[in-house]
């Protein structure tokens, strides 16, 4: 295929077609009109020697070339906005710029309040959260998928750059009239009571579990829940505690919980910030190291 002979349009309209599988959605989407869109999808196929997407009852279904080219045409798309965007004149009051940000729902609880109350009123910038396993996270930044990275203990190559955004360690909540409070939280107490646990939190096994197991203890996980969100309204109700870090539990406190330190030994941990090495000098990439850094000062 003669790169000459490529309409950079017509890449931008398969990507188009490929999130949305449908025409007329994928003309809105990119601002074309229906007929315009279907005339590229003609072109699509003819330049790809395939169908792309093909109709089925349940609706437009990518062929397997289709599926196979989208990832790879996202990326190279996101190359090229880089490549046309002036990085050397970033303003960010002025720049109409989206950044996508890997990062768990306990930092999205902890920094996107900060990160988006310290806008410029005027600021065109907006920020696309997404919460990718840690086992992916790297591969994402390798790949130009995400702009950065909030995490903690990701394995890395050189590439890849990380420093502290926060320090950290777990703690215990609980209802503010649970009976254990008319005592010491000793460890024998702890273990004897009934745990909630989040299931896609990392501390939580590292920090807690695996420290316990070495003791050769186990806690009482009574209700295991995949997200953090109900883990107040359930422990007000019941008798249950449950161990997180100390950050997000000081966002969740309020008159109905009260907070303990963990009556056994727990290192304290780090949440991370990560980006590609090839940003270093980047003025845009390095505003949102720098927003990221601000919205961490002034939690202690």
């Amino acid at each position: 295929m003669n790169l000459r002979s490529i309409d950079l349009n017509l890449l931008v309209a398969l990507d188009a077609l490929l999130t949305e599988r449908h025409v007329t959605k994928a003309a809105d989407r990119v601002g074309l009109s229906q007929p315009a869109m279907s005339n590229a999808l003609n072109r699509l196929r003819a330049m790809f020697e395939d169908e792309l997407l093909v109709r089925t009852t349940a609706g437009m279904k990518p062929t397997p070339r289709a599926t196979e080219l989208a990832e790879p045409l996202r990326q190279v798309l996101r190359q090229v906005e880089r490549v046309m965007a002036s990085d050397a004149g970033f303003d960010p009051t002025r720049t109409e710029r989206s950044f996508t940000i890997r990062m768990s729902d306990i930092l999205a609880c902890l920094l996107l309040p900060r990160l988006a109350a310290a806008r410029s009123p005027d600021a065109r910038i907006s920020y696309n959260v997404i919460h990718l396993p840690p086992s992916l996270t790297i591969d994402a930044l390798e790949r130009d998928e995400i702009d950065v990275a909030v995490s903690m203990g990701l394995e890395h190559s050189a590439s890849i750059r990380s420093e502290t955004l926060l320090r950290d360690r777990m703690v215990c909540l609980m209802r503010s009239g649970h009976p254990i409070k008319r005592g010491k939280l000793t460890f024998e107490r702890f273990i004897a009571q009934e745990h909630m646990k989040v299931s896609i939190s990392p501390t939580d096994l590292r920090f807690v579990d695996d420290v316990l197991a070495e003791r050769g203890h186990r806690r009482r996980i009574r209700l295991n829940v995949p997200h953090w969100l109900v883990v107040p309204h359930v422990l007000k109700s019941t008798d249950l505690l449950a161990v997180m870090p100390r950050h997000l539990a000081a966002v969740l406190m309020d008159d109905g919980l009260r907070m303990e330190d963990l009556p056994f030994e727990s290192a304290p941990f780090d949440w991370m910030l990560y980006w590609h090495r090839r940003y270093d000098q980047s003025n845009a990439n390095g505003w949102l190291r720098d927003r990221l850094r601000a919205a961490c000062s002034g939690l202690s």
